[in-house]
């Protein structure tokens, strides 16, 4: 049997898993399969900078003089379109076939679609990756009026580089408050007011009822009762784990791939890593998906350790961040649900009136800090989690105590 390791995906987790076999010298065992042209890139300045032609290629990840240093084998352009698990065998687009003793899925997400748009139109938008970047691209130039449907991370950055170019921008959000998945009621209602005060048209509890469509184009979108005329759509209500092949393959599915704390999948010779898995995280109650570079890089450090035949459990602190216009929001942890018995939240000021953290306790445990603008704040609150640091929550609230201070002793 080939001693081969086949990889298949394009993004962050890829990546790190490249870098990781690299060092282990065992980059001439490993082949990197991606349906996009370029290489691994990094995808949080497409929502940003790459939108405002700051970035004119996408920001690479490593040189491909790294990669062939490396002996790592690139098949770029050229999709993964079936495994087959019995032969150890990898299928392409192109009609090659690669054998492999390890399979390796970084497959990420796809943007998730409206069944009332379910044909492409020339002026709507998702955004996952360059291909999509790109064409938002062109559309957010010649555009004036930005409408946006969700009040995530993807929908909120795009909405403030939008606006930044002096857009007239919209922001549809069907729930009560904006981010409701990833953080918590205070920090929405603080993102809230900056993006109103931005000039954005943030509606709460609002969904589109209708669309208007002229020929390929969407012109309008009605909410009760108002039309809202546009000239770019951006659909950003969320994303779907790609799936396909594995399901395709018979391994075990739920919402994404389901993984052990190894990151093997229902096959131990096939791993996958990133936001295409479900897995169980120790903090939380249950099993979940993270969509997060972190993560991704995380659980490909702790696949590239499985794949080494050095298995150790996957037990990384989740944290995230999202830049949105003047926002450098921060999270370390799992934000509790607001209901949670015994949770006390606390406001710790930051270096200046538009900088500030809150951290969350349950039971007297800190689990989570969300950070605004205080990147020192937010690399000691991760520094406290790790080390399962507790201070009470009066003097961690207290500014004029530095947190570093609190993982002493």
């Amino acid at each position: 049997m080939t001693d081969a390791i086949v990889i298949i995906g394009g993004g962050h987790a890829a990546a790190q898993l490249c870098a990781g076999l690299a060092e282990a010298g065992q980059g001439g065992r490993t082949h990197l399969v991606c349906e996009e042209r370029w290489l691994p890139y990094h995808r949080p300045p497409l929502s940003k900078a790459f939108l405002k032609g700051e970035d004119t290629e996408p920001q690479a990840h490593r040189a491909p003089a790294w990669y062939a240093e490396a002996g790592i084998h690139l098949h770029l352009g050229d999709a993964a379109v079936a495994i087959d698990r019995k032969a150890h065998t990898v299928q392409l687009h192109s009609g090659a076939v690669l054998p492999w003793r390890h399979l390796v899925l970084a497959t990420g997400t796809r943007a998730r679609a409206l069944p009332a748009l379910a044909a492409p139109l020339a002026n709507m938008a998702v955004l996952r990756a360059v291909p999509e970047a790109l064409h938002l691209r062109a559309r957010l130039a010649a555009a004036q009026r930005v409408v946006v449907l969700g009040g995530g991370f993807i929908g909120l950055e795009v909405a403030a580089t939008a606006r930044a170019m002096g857009k007239e921008v919209t922001v549809l959000e069907a729930g009560p408050r904006l981010m409701a998945r990833a953080v918590s009621p205070a920090l929405s209602e603080a993102v809230l007011d900056v993006h109103r005060a931005a000039g954005i048209d943030v509606r709460l509890g609002t969904q589109a009822d209708r669309f208007e469509i002229t020929d390929d184009r969407v012109v309008a979108v009605e909410v009760a009762g108002e039309s809202l005329p546009l000239d770019l759509l951006l659909i950003a209500v969320g994303a779907t784990p790609e799936t396909t092949l594995a399901e395709a393959a018979g391994l075990e599915c739920a919402d994404g791939v389901v993984v052990d704390e190894f990151m093997q999948t229902s096959d131990p010779a096939v791993l996958a890593v990133g936001d295409c898995t479900r897995f169980h995280e120790r903090r939380a109650a249950s099993a979940l998906r993270l969509e997060s570079v972190q993560n991704a890089n995380d659980q490909a450090r702790t696949a590239v350790a499985t794949l080494l035949g050095a298995p150790r459990p996957h037990d990384a602190l989740a944290w995230f961040w999202s830049d949105q216009g003047g926002l450098r929001l921060q999270m370390a942890g799992l934000v509790p649900a607001p209901a949670t018995p015994g949770l006390v939240t606390v406001r710790r000021p930051g270096p200046n009136p538009a900088a500030f953290s809150l951290l969350h306790y349950v039971g007297g445990q800190l689990v989570c800090v969300e950070s605004v603008n205080a990147p020192v704040d937010h690399m000691m609150s991760r520094k406290l989690l790790e080390a399962r640091r507790s201070p009470a929550p009066d003097v961690a609230a207290d500014p004029a105590v530095p947190l570093k201070n609190h993982l002493a002793g």
